[in-house]
């Protein structure tokens, strides 16, 4: 078990050290940890290695000019200047929640960005506002849309934070397809296999290789297959794809560059880095906060009280698990596997860090 602050020291070491300055640095480590806390660790401190390694391929700028080179009143497009997407989206979301504060609602679209880490720490960014925030980013394209062998989307996460009044926050946060490329790395690392309908090998047949994108196969839409909805996860996938590229001027689908550095940068791409957008809307412009949240409560608790099925404690509320997760993890430590561990440790020294876990 590691505290969180032993955590933050030693990460946001590593980023001062490839050149980001010591905000940025804390803002990397912070949304790292966040996923860490909230039990997300496909997101957490294992891509440290993938960004690092990034950096040394030349292919991430650490001292980027982050800006708006779009505007009105209530949208805004945002240039990441291809630094780390935890910069850029940060920035956005705060931009989108100004706008919001003037106008009722703001909403921001990013190129030129790369991984942002998890989309629900932005979103939940709105929440002390009493606004509702929305995030999502595409990603390099890992996924075959549904009867298809090419990979062609990202995972292309979604979230929507939701305040509440006695209860706690609504957050859902969640990829397109039924795992992400990160909890494929974790459970490789961990000698697991993934379950049927998450994979498909080179050819379209299913797998259950969690290593199965290095040969060639794909992840597969929300759904798995079309008999079970698949197509409606390429949908999902699609559509946040066409806000966080197109509105933003970003690569879309198969042109996102890839974020990790064995995977080479295609030539003559369409549009700018990878993108991303959010939204961030004031309750009050609806109607009034106290009444809105007094509903929202009423809702949470309606559901809260839904009958399992046999053999299940509870019905969860979106954002739930993730939040008990993070008050246990504050009180207890994180795990960190052995494997993220000797990753962590490979780049102290290539990069001349002490590693202090």
């Amino acid at each position: 078990m590691y505290s969180n602050q032993l955590l933050n020291k030693l990460v946001i070491s590593i980023f001062n050290k490839i050149g980001c300055s010591n905000e940025d640095s804390e803002i990397i480590s912070k949304i790292l940890l966040a996923a860490e806390l909230r039990g997300i660790n496909s997101h957490g401190v294992l891509r440290v290695k993938d960004y690092v390694s990034l950096w040394e391929k030349g292919r991430i700028n650490t001292n980027p000019n982050v800006r708006i080179v779009h505007e009105s009143p209530s949208t805004a497009v945002v240039d990441g200047d291809k630094g780390f997407g935890m910069i850029a989206a940060t920035k956005a979301m705060q931009i989108a929640i100004e706008k919001a504060k003037k106008n009722g609602t703001g909403w921001v679209s990013v190129n030129n960005s790369n991984h942002f880490g998890i989309a629900g720490f932005y979103s939940m960014m709105a929440l002390e506002h009493d606004m509702i925030g929305i995030a999502m980013t595409n990603a390099n394209p890992l996924v075959s849309p549904t009867f298809s062998v090419e990979r062609l989307l990202g995972t292309n996460p979604i979230s929507v934070a939701v305040p509440a009044g006695k209860e706690n926050p609504f957050v859902a946060d969640f990829s397109t397809t039924p795992i992400a490329r990160g909890k494929l790395a974790v459970m490789d690392k961990k000698g697991e296999e993934a379950p049927q309908g998450y994979v498909q090998d080179k050819e379209g047949k299913s797998s259950t290789d969690p290593n199965i994108l290095s040969d060639g196969g794909a992840i597969l839409p929300l759904g798995g297959d079309r008999i079970h909805g698949s197509h409606k996860g390429y949908c999902l996938g699609a559509i946040v794809d066409i806000f966080s590229a197109l509105l933003s001027g970003a690569n879309f689908g198969p042109f996102v560059p890839p974020q990790v550095s064995f995977l080479p940068l295609k030539e003559n791409l369409p549009g700018k880095g990878l993108g991303h957008f959010f939204g961030a809307m004031r309750i009050d412009a609806f109607q009034t906060t106290e009444d809105f949240k007094r509903n929202m409560d009423l809702w949470i608790d309606t559901f809260k009280k839904a009958k399992p099925v046999a053999g299940q404690e509870r019905v969860y509320i979106p954002g739930e698990p993730e939040r008990e997760m993070e008050e246990k993890h504050k009180k207890e430590g994180i795990v960190i596997l052995d494997k993220v561990l000797d990753d962590l440790k490979d780049v102290c020294d290539d990069i001349g860090v002490e590693f202090t876990l």
